[in-house]
């Protein structure tokens, strides 16, 4: 059915305009564009059809929604394709600060400056309970009121994004400072008395560079002794509800990598210290047990976040204070550019689906290859 309108004349030379919209997406109400006209009926004929043409081009869009309704929509048509954790700090952001602050006004009635106040509360007090917000954190909301408004577009709630001309905090990426390598070998010392199986982590944590999702993901069968590798497949992820299993990675691929004959030792002393304990309670440990895992048959993988209690209360002991389950990560990283190794090379053994990803985090680890690539290019010449 096309667009349609009518003339009310409400006095002489005096006429509202009325042109049917169709139904709000959330009421399912009937919409219609009003406006006054003062002139000949003929004018207004005339102002009537212009009207009905640019109700038809969409022009004068609109909802009776509120904001929080829009975010609810927006999150429960997005939030199959985001990563459990993405879910969650998305959840977060709405229930905790978006729509407590902003929640009730009208989708059409909010403003880039009621988006922007927002951030400078946020800034400066937080949320009621909390501490005032970073930049960082600031961005992050900023991403979801910029994307669920965007949505508002697309669906034709609104003509413009408000939230495109926000003025979001600068965020300055912290400098990176991982661990050095005699600090990791004092932490696995400590562990190799202390908590064997956190030892066997950490140990293929520093070796591996892998993701915490993806070393708590892993089971027995992905370790290949004989030919050792180990294959990344799948993620432990902390969601919405609780622990999630995501048989993928963060960068949606499988990849191997090679491990070194000392973490091969430590990680078959794992497998028979597993086996041993099994075998006590009369259970058989499959391929498919997980390799990090508190249950007896393997059946369940370590907590996420659990395993950076853990860890994080080790580094206290070692006197590593500061010292992230995620810098051994970036100790892989840095010290195989520091070593020599190519970019595609630290990108392939962390998981990087793009070598780009690896320029990005870690350029500036980059001079100190340079420089010894510049030393051995010299060292040639003088050998000649």
């Amino acid at each position: 059915m096309g667009v349609r309108g009518h003339l009310r004349q409400r006095g002489a030379d005096s006429f509202q305009l009325i042109v049917y919209a169709g139904r709000d997406p959330v009421s399912g109400k009937d919409r219609y564009v009003r406006r006054g006209f003062r002139g000949s009926k003929r004018a207004a004929q005339q102002a009537l059809a212009r009207l009905v043409t640019e109700v038809g081009d969409g022009e004068h869009v609109g909802t009776d929604a509120t904001f929080a309704e829009l975010l609810e929509r927006w999150y429960e048509r997005s939030v199959a394709d985001w990563s459990p954790a993405t879910a969650r700090e998305h959840r977060s952001i709405i229930d905790r600060q978006l729509v407590p602050a902003l929640g009730a006004k009208a989708v059409t009635k909010l403003t880039t400056a009621d988006i922007d106040s927002l951030y400078a509360r946020l800034r400066k007090r937080g949320v009621p309970g909390g501490r005032p917000l970073g930049p960082a954190s600031v961005r992050r909301t900023h991403g979801v009121v910029h994307a669920a408004l965007a949505q508002a577009v697309r669906w034709k709630w609104l003509r413009v994004n408000p939230a495109a001309n926000a003025t979001p905090p600068r965020v300055v990426a912290p400098e990176i400072v991982p661990p050095a390598p005699a600090d990791v070998v004092r932490l696995l010392q400590l562990l190799a008395d202390l908590d064997a199986p956190l030892h066997a982590y950490v140990r293929l944590a520093a070796t591996s560079g892998a993701r915490r999702s993806q070393i708590v993901g892993l089971r027995w069968s992905d370790i290949d002794f004989e030919g050792a590798t180990v294959t990344f497949a799948r993620a432990v992820v902390l969601g919405p509800s609780g622990v999630e299993v995501r048989n993928t990675t963060k960068a949606k691929r499988t990849y191997r990598i090679a491990l070194d004959a000392g973490t091969l030792d430590v990680l078959a002393a794992h497998w028979t210290r597993c086996t041993d304990n099994a075998k006590v309670c009369g259970v058989k440990l499959s391929g498919s047990a997980y390799v990090f895992s508190n249950e007896v048959d393997g059946a369940v993988p370590w907590r996420p976040d659990a395993t950076s209690h853990r860890f994080t209360r080790v580094c206290a002991k070692a006197g590593l204070d500061g010292v992230r389950l995620h810098d051994l990560r970036h100790y892989v990283a840095t010290r195989m550019l520091s070593t020599g190794a190519d970019v595609r090379t630290v990108a392939g053994r962390l998981g990087h689906a793009n070598p780009s990803v690896t320029l990005n985090v870690y350029a500036q680890f980059l001079p100190q290859s340079d420089r010894r690539a510049a030393e051995d290019l010299a060292a040639l010449l003088d050998e000649a």
